[in-house]
């Protein structure tokens, strides 16, 4: 294991600790940020505490966080969401994770989430393949996505229908929704994680920020998957995100441009 998995790992087990202190607290502090979203004392908390972390064991890379933006100009960029699924996590819902990722310069080269209310870690970096570890299991499991190769063979995942209209793939909703075998909205970090498991085929969500992606990337990839924005192009770079497990790439994005999905 590398020495930035090895930190991004630890940074994990920090976050699990503070946000699991306050999962379900009757005194939780919850706000409503300008955009509308809450924010809970523990996204702050967390945020900070990783924040802090950093900066004593990567003192010249930078940091981009969901709760307090960007800190310091190096090429190296740790991307944090230190709750992401905050409205689960204020309702007590357990799908909710800390996502943590490395970039140096455009590629994301490590992706952790951490979903401790469900036992639940994933993790990746380049050349190092896609792990997961799980309550029931004693050491970590390679991840590896499925073989499916049709959309009427495959299980589809998104969060809801916000965003969809806005980015003009409505239709396409409705296209996977109808085509697909099966649809479930297990929502955020989780569909994605489930794509690079191989128990998922399509996870596609319209509005993401970089923090809400970054995390994601390597784990897909590494687990043979891909994750692009809606129009093929990079997700960091198009606020959305389709995962596939590779096979059902073109034509999920076909369906989602509004064409045929058979057409190449």
């Amino acid at each position: 294991m590398n020495d930035d998995l090895a930190l991004a790992l630890t940074l994990a087990d920090l976050a699990d600790e503070l946000s699991l202190s306050r999962f379900r607290a009757a005194d939780l502090v919850v706000e409503t940020k300008p955009d509308f979203t809450p924010v809970s004392e523990a996204d702050r908390a967390v945020e900070q505490a990783l924040r802090t972390a950093l900066g004593e064991a990567r003192p010249d890379d930078s940091i981009l966080g969901e709760e307090y933006g960007i800190e310091g100009t190096g090429r190296r960029r740790w991307i944090l969401d230190p709750i992401d699924g905050t409205k689960n996590y204020v309702r007590g819902v357990p799908v909710w994770s800390t996502l943590i990722g490395l970039m140096d310069g455009d590629e994301v080269i490590v992706g952790v989430v951490s979903a401790p209310a469900l036992g639940r870690r994933w993790w990746a970096a380049r050349g190092e393949g896609a792990w997961s570890s799980e309550p029931h299991r004693p050491e970590p499991r390679r991840l590896r996505v499925s073989g499916v190769g049709t959309l009427a063979d495959a299980s589809f995942s998104f969060s809801d229908p916000v965003g969809w209209s806005e980015r003009g793939a409505a239709e396409g909703l409705d296209v996977l929704l109808h085509d697909t075998w099966r649809q479930r909205a297990y929502g955020d970090f989780w569909s994605h994680m489930m794509v690079a498991e191989g128990v998922v085929d399509i996870a596609a969500e319209p509005q993401l920020e970089t923090y809400d992606m970054a995390a994601l990337i390597p784990i897909i990839e590494e687990a043979g998957g891909r994750i692009t924005a809606y129009d093929g192009g990079s997700a960091l770079g198009g606020g959305s995100a389709v995962t596939t497990n590779g096979r059902l790439h073109s034509s999920v994005l076909s369906v989602l441009s509004g064409q045929d999905p058979a057409t190449p």
